[in-house]
């Protein structure tokens, strides 16, 4: 099985460029599992249980159905804060073959600094990390 961590903002196209990646890999669905993951903000950290749960993130909603409709099996995990941290510690929980982060969209200049959090978990991943650009609907 090949684990893939999908770690994704509140960014729709980015998600949408996230989820094609993973589903577009060249090996067949049955054998992906993408763990979605979403960074609760502390505003979130602080509200009631029932609104901390990671699957209330459209973001994550839209990716796990996009991948799910495609047959490829999807968990849910929670990110913890700071996000890069979150990411590389779930990276290592779920011991994962590859890590899919969005990006933004960037000058030619700006293209060679990636943003912090997709900096450090490029720079401190045990495993290869793919910078995937935005997808419109």
């Amino acid at each position: 099985m090949y684990r893939i961590l999908v770690p994704v903002d509140a960014d729709s196209d980015r998600a949408r460029g996230q989820a094609a990646f993973v589903a577009e890999l060249p090996t067949a669905a049955e054998n992906i599992e993408a763990i979605v993951t979403h960074a609760l903000t502390p505003e979130e950290i602080d509200a009631p249980d029932e609104l901390q749960s990671v699957d209330r993130v459209e973001t994550v909603r839209l990716v796990r159905d996009y991948l799910e409709e495609r047959d490829i099996a999807v968990e849910l995990a929670e990110g913890s804060l700071p996000p890069a941290d979150g990411i590389l510690e779930l990276a290592a929980e779920f011991d994962v073959d590859h890590i899919a982060m969005g990006s933004r969209k960037r000058s030619p200049t700006g293209k060679v600094v990636f943003g912090s959090v997709a900096q450090q978990v490029l720079l401190e991943s045990d495993v290869p990390v793919t910078i995937v650009g935005a997808r419109e609907a």
